[in-house]
């Protein structure tokens, strides 16, 4: 077989896909938990299930739904939940990863109408890859950055090597027992982005990796895609990121660091 790089995605299923993130009129398809199907997992209102629409070849695409409050927002989540979340997130991923099904499985969250997803309704996603490594596109430098907040447990900063930029908030942990301190430093940075910075933010992406057994968490800022990036894979990182590591250190963990 061929290296493969690339995803080849399903159009005919892709235009069966509803959207509540565009059309406010349709209904939600995580509400109503009684007309789930393929539910692999649950804990309580958190949920995991075969995604309906696997739009992907040669992967198993699932959804993780976060809580039964629609509106809900990870930003906002009361701690014990948060944390709760977070376990059984990465329990489930790591599941899959021990399963030897698939050559990498990616987890993440779409969050907003430029995030990449279409359902407004909190949710993440774990997708088994069964041919192609993710791991290959990435490098530790992507995580390296200006801290916010550093123990022996966990490191928080902010990007000076963005995968696509301009302000990418970085969380790394040593050991899986550590997620839930993971978990407080996402959230700050998420509720720092949504209530504090210059711009608020509505749409932004979490993603997860681990790489050399260390876990990481990267929270993205989404907006329109800079050209540099989507024609060249040139990212961009900004002058002000020791500015902005201080603010968010001042807020959230004045006497931490």
């Amino acid at each position: 077989m061929d290296h493969e790089t690339t995803l080849s995605f399903e159009m005919q299923i892709g235009r069966q896909k509803p959207s509540t993130i565009r059309n406010k009129q349709t209904s939600c398809p995580f509400c109503n938990t009684s007309d789930l199907e393929n539910i692999i997992d649950r804990e309580g209102d958190i949920i995991l299930l075969e995604n309906k629409f696997p739009t992907l070849k040669n992967t198993f695409q699932t959804v993780l739904i976060e809580t039964n409050q629609c509106d809900g927002e990870f930003s906002d989540y009361p701690r014990e939940h948060l944390h709760k979340l977070m376990r059984f997130a990465f329990r489930k991923w790591e599941d899959f990863e021990q399963s030897g099904n698939y050559k990498s499985v990616l987890l993440f969250k779409n969050q907003g109408p430029y995030s990449g997803g279409t359902i407004s309704h909190p949710h993440m996603q774990i997708v088994g890859l069964k041919h192609v490594d993710y791991k290959e596109n990435i490098s530790n430098k992507n995580f390296e950055g200006t801290a916010i907040l550093k123990t022996e447990d966990v490191e928080f900063n902010i990007s000076t090597n963005p995968i696509m930029g301009f302000y990418e908030f970085n969380v790394s942990i040593q050991d899986i027992k550590h997620v839930e301190k993971m978990a407080d430093c996402l959230q700050k940075g998420v509720h720092y982005l949504k209530n504090h910075f210059r711009s608020k933010i509505e749409s932004y992406n979490l993603f997860f990796y681990k790489i050399n057994g260390s876990y990481k968490g990267k929270i993205v800022p989404r907006h329109v895609a800079s050209p540099y990036f989507v024609g060249y894979k040139i990212p961009q990182v900004s002058d002000d990121i020791e500015l902005i590591a201080n603010q968010v250190t001042e807020i959230y963990f004045q006497g931490e660091i």
